[in-house]
């Protein structure tokens, strides 16, 4: 189990927004993203936009403390949803993003909301941010969605810290319910590439849950091509949606999903 290069993610933060660009082509930007029902697409853009020129700021100011969106150059984006202006922004953010990640080491010190407080955790949580809301613009606009396999398995792997970081920092939150001994979840890819470990166990204890990265029999399975594990596991897309499959107590994997949340 090991996370992405830095490189990588610097790589995969400009390749997000490409793929982001050539989803919102030809779009209605006025319509109501399913998955986030509160935006719009075009509100979508503008807020992985604004993620990004936020957490650039951090690193490249080498911010010590969270600092407000009003004090970001640029993060609003357009004030409407003129195409042309809001793909000019977003190709300006991803440069904006180039720049500053290829220009920072991994390990430099920058504030974070999470323990690890670097620029490295910027680079890979943008990439994560950016893959998922891409998944949610995608489903607005009824086109295809498709994200490179390690960087789905990486997302999962995030996905899994973010919650235990939540439970571990925040007892006042949903993640806290995530414990009770003698119970697990196995999330299964069924069409990793070799090489690529894309199952996961997940196990409740007394006062959380762990996980690692292999095969095991849980308490409960989702199984499923990995883009679309990734997806139901997100909660981008209903388990019974017929592209996963649900073996075991479903119920467990009900009440995961209910309280797994953040933001």
């Amino acid at each position: 189990m090991t996370a992405l290069s830095h490189a990588r993610y610097r790589a995969e933060v400009t390749r997000q927004f490409d793929l982001l660009r050539a989803t919102l082509d030809g779009a209605d930007l006025s319509v109501t993203v399913p998955t986030c029902p509160d935006w719009t697409l075009g509100q979508l853009a503008r807020h992985m936009g604004g993620a990004v020129r936020w957490s650039g700021h951090l690193i490249e100011t080498r911010a010590e403390k969270n600092v407000p969106d009003e004090a970001v150059p640029n993060a609003t984006g357009p004030g409407d949803d003129d195409p042309a202006a809001l793909d000019a922004w977003l190709a300006d953010t991803a440069e904006f993003a180039e720049r500053v990640f290829r220009d920072t080491d991994a390990d430099t010190a920058v504030w974070a909301w999470a323990e690890d407080h670097t620029a490295g955790f910027w680079a890979r949580r943008m990439t994560h941010e950016l893959a998922i809301h891409r998944a949610d613009a995608a489903i607005a606009a009824g086109v295809a969605y498709e994200v490179a396999p390690d960087v789905a398995a990486d997302a999962i792997d995030e996905w899994l810290e973010i919650v235990q970081f939540v439970q571990r920092a925040s007892p006042e939150d949903s993640a806290s319910e995530l414990k009770g001994a003698g119970r697990s979840i196995h999330l299964h890819a069924t069409d990793a590439p070799e090489g690529l470990d894309a199952e996961w166990l997940i196990e409740f204890g007394e006062d959380g849950f762990t996980w690692r990265r292999g095969h095991a029999k849980a308490s409960v399975a989702l199984r499923g091509p990995l883009t679309e594990v990734l997806l139901a596991f997100y909660r981008r897309r209903p388990i019974d949606s017929g592209l996963v499959e649900v073996v075991g107590e479903r119920e467990l994997l009900e009440f995961w999903l209910e309280r797994a949340t953040f933001g």
